[in-house]
């Protein structure tokens, strides 16, 4: 890539961003947008009984003018105001932005001021011409540029070791930092119904008795001091199906009664009575109503049946009086059959995911199998998909391949536009398709909590990002032919020296791209369609239910830490990249923090646990950088400097090591230590009572809770749910 295309990248992604910014600024301010821009403090105001009030707001010259207030409120949001908002969970996710701004203020200073120096002054590639520099290529930047055996590589072996040390510094603060922050967030929590209890899998059955039955004798005969109860779960895939056909009826029948009927079809009983009783008999209205009339007569007859009846599976949620109780029961083995009672700690209610429990482990075992071979698939589909991609960065590539647009390629714009902006936009299109599919395969494996799955999803997400976004570009770049040289791992660093630096445009085109990407996260572009389109044709009521959104964190983290491989991976040899890496952070750091502001709520709170994936995947990318840079120091003609930066992936992943081991374990379970002291805290806490008679019932299946009469009912937004 010349300079000019990667000039004409960057001016309009940052037209692009601009303009997004701009255009949420004012669309945030419109009160019809509240329930797109500000779900929580519409959600917030309800409850105080001001949702009127600001959905009513008289129109002001100010809302259709610009502003960055919003920016300034994101900026003030301390983090105990976050921690109370979106759990630590969302504390950890801007952790991430505020480490990733940390490494790369460092590396850019670095890489900037000392590096592409050094780079742009090297004689390799013969740049003779300084006038005509928009023309000439940036790999001018790089350190290709830079003579073989040139004593100025030691500049970058320096950098290397600086960048390593301080990162590995970072790490560490920022893994003891969450990991105090996870223990003291426990420490000062209520007590939580998870803490208390357990699930239970494998339950045998022996004599012909209930699963029940069976659950109760164990536990009394082996924890009789500590067992408070237990919930047996039930199939309850039928009953869940008839629930759905009830909700989906009662949201037609609100969105009907919400439309304005003119006079012919408000059937105020003029005519004669054959033909109000005709009307009656098309009314959609009164059609729904009976339908749901039904339904719901359905779902309390089939409740009652599984209630009484019902087929029982062999897992149950079981109670304890304490926490150490709980914990002691999850961490000892249970029987001498490892395949019968086995325990696992239980999600919090809201996170249950109740499917899971109707699938046999037959099924889930055919479900991983499918969902091994649909993995794999997707990677090789995706792998043509980047061959593809990376062809139009070729502007003769491109010309074989469609010669048509031989002449209309030959215009300068056209040709920077598509070979600067078109691949990286097209990758960064085809990828945001991926979260949903490893999301649903996630789902498929049999978790039992969302947020199981949603972990699940999220390095799925990661191992693809990385193998299926950054090698298979490298790889199927210019330089396909080598790849068999994978086959002998001693020829893997000289490989990834020559392909890794031949995709540095590309992936700088790419990050200036995502400029575009995280910024359209403010507008809410699909939320804000489906709003236009479905406003003017209903009314909503000021008491229906604000939809309040979860963060997907199992697609922006992957995004983030590729971004921070990037990063890494080109801090040697490309450091041209490092200015726009750290716009990406400083715009997702603002961004997001507005977004847990006002729109996001969490549906689930792990205590932090996505902290170590990100901490894993950096030293990964700490050692592939190690890697590269023993390779292109060995194809620079310097092997002193190759044999010296040999020890730096070895202590990264001694430091690594020693991290897991301080630091993981808190990450897994609470100790002994801290459970005990919240239970010695609570004994005397008359809010004890209470709580343990909501814990027996807190796990109890959704599907089986009580329904209301809603066709009935003369309030036609009353909830269908109780």
């Amino acid at each position: 890539m010349i300079v000019s295309a990667l000039l004409t990248a960057v001016g309009l992604n940052l037209l692009f961003t601009v303009l997004l910014f701009a255009l949420y600024s004012i669309l945030r301010k419109l009160p019809g947008n509240l329930s797109i821009y500000a779900p929580r403090l519409l959600a917030a105001a309800r409850q105080a009984d001001d949702g009127e009030t600001l959905t009513r707001a008289h129109f002001n010259i100010d809302n259709i003018l610009p502003s960055v207030g919003w920016v300034r409120a994101a900026w003030r949001l301390s983090e105990e105001d976050l921690l109370a908002s979106s759990g630590l969970d969302g504390v950890v996710f801007i952790r991430i932005f505020v480490f990733c701004l940390r490494v790369f203020s460092v590396a850019g200073i670095i890489g900037i001021f000392v590096l592409v120096p050094v780079n742009y002054l090297g004689d390799q590639l013969s740049i003779d011409d300084f006038s005509d520099l928009p023309n000439k290529s940036i790999d001018l930047f790089s350190i290709s540029n830079v003579d073989n055996g040139s004593n100025r590589l030691w500049f970058h072996f320096s950098a290397a070791y600086i960048i390593t040390t301080f990162i590995c510094y970072l790490l560490y603060n920022e893994y003891k930092y969450i990991s105090d922050k996870r223990v003291s967030h426990f420490m000062a929590s209520k007590p939580m119904h998870n803490h208390f209890t357990i699930l239970v899998r494998g339950i045998p059955v022996r004599g012909g008795g209930s699963i029940s039955n069976t659950v109760e004798r164990f536990f009394m005969d082996y924890y009789s001091s500590t067992y408070l109860s237990h919930v047996v779960v039930r199939q309850t895939s039928k009953l869940r199906h008839l629930i759905n056909d009830a909700e989906n009826v009662y949201r037609r029948l609100t969105h009907l009664k919400s439309v304005p009927r003119t006079s012919q079809n408000v059937g105020s009983g003029a005519g004669t009575g054959g033909f109000f009783r005709r009307f009656v008999k098309k009314d959609p209205v009164i059609l729904y109503s009976k339908k749901l009339e039904g339904l719901e007569e359905n779902v309390r007859l089939y409740q009652s049946e599984v209630t009484m009846a019902g087929e029982e599976i062999p897992a149950a949620f079981v109670c304890f009086k304490s926490r150490f109780g709980a914990a002691s029961c999850v961490n000892i083995p249970q029987s001498d059959n490892p395949t019968e009672w086995v325990t696992e700690p239980a999600p919090e209610p809201r996170d249950v995911y109740w499917p899971f429990f109707s699938t046999s482990l037959t099924q889930i075992w055919i479900s991983k199998f499918i969902v091994f071979v649909a993995s794999i698939f997707l990677i090789i589909i995706f792998l043509l998909v980047a061959a593809f991609v990376q062809g139009l960065t070729y502007l003769e590539q491109l010309e074989i391949w469609l010669p048509f647009l031989k002449n209309v390629l030959k215009i300068a714009v056209v040709s920077q536009v598509i070979t600067g902006y078109l691949p990286s936009l097209l990758l960064h299109l085809l990828s945001s398709q991926i979260p949903p599919l490893m999301k649903l395969f996630s789902t498929m494996q049999g978790y039992i909590a969302n947020s199981e799955i949603e972990k699940s999803a999220c390095g799925k997400m990661l191992w693809f990002t990385i193998w299926s976004i950054f090698f298979a570009n490298v790889l199927t770049g210019s330089v396909t032919s080598q790849i068999q040289m994978l086959l002998d791992p001693k020829d893997i660093p000289a490989l990834l020296a020559v392909v890794v630096p031949a995709q540095a445009s590309f992936f700088i085109a790419y990050v200036v791209t995502s400029w575009t990407s995280v910024s359209s996260e403010l507008t809410q572009t699909m939320a804000l369609l489906s709003h236009l389109f479905t406003c003017p044709c209903s009314k909503k009521a000021s008491n229906e239910k604000i939809n309040e959104p979860s963060i997907s964190y199992h697609s922006e983290i992957p995004r983030i830490l590729l971004f921070g491989l990037l990063g890494l991976t080109y801090f040697i040899l490309a450091p041209l990249i490092l200015p726009f890496i750290l716009v990406y952070f400083g715009l997702g750091y603002i961004i997001y923090r507005n977004q847990l502001l006002n729109v996001y709520s969490p549906k689930y709170d792990t205590g932090g646990k996505f902290w170590p994936i990100v901490h894993n995947t950096t030293i990964f990318s700490l050692v592939l950088m190690h890697i590269i840079t023993i390779g292109i120091f060995g194809l620079k003609k310097l092997p002193l400097a190759s044999s010296l930066i040999l020890p730096l992936p070895i202590l990264t992943l001694l430091f690594n090591e020693y991290c897991n081991k301080r630091f993981s374990p808190i990450f897994r379970a609470y100790s002994a230590e801290a459970l005990i002291k919240k239970d010695r805290g609570d004994e005397n806490s008359p809010e004890m009572r209470d709580f343990y008679e909501k814990l027996v019932t807190a796990y109890r299946d959704p599907a089986l809770m009580p329904l209301n009469c809603s066709g009935t009912s003369n309030d036609r937004h009353s909830p269908l749910l109780s």
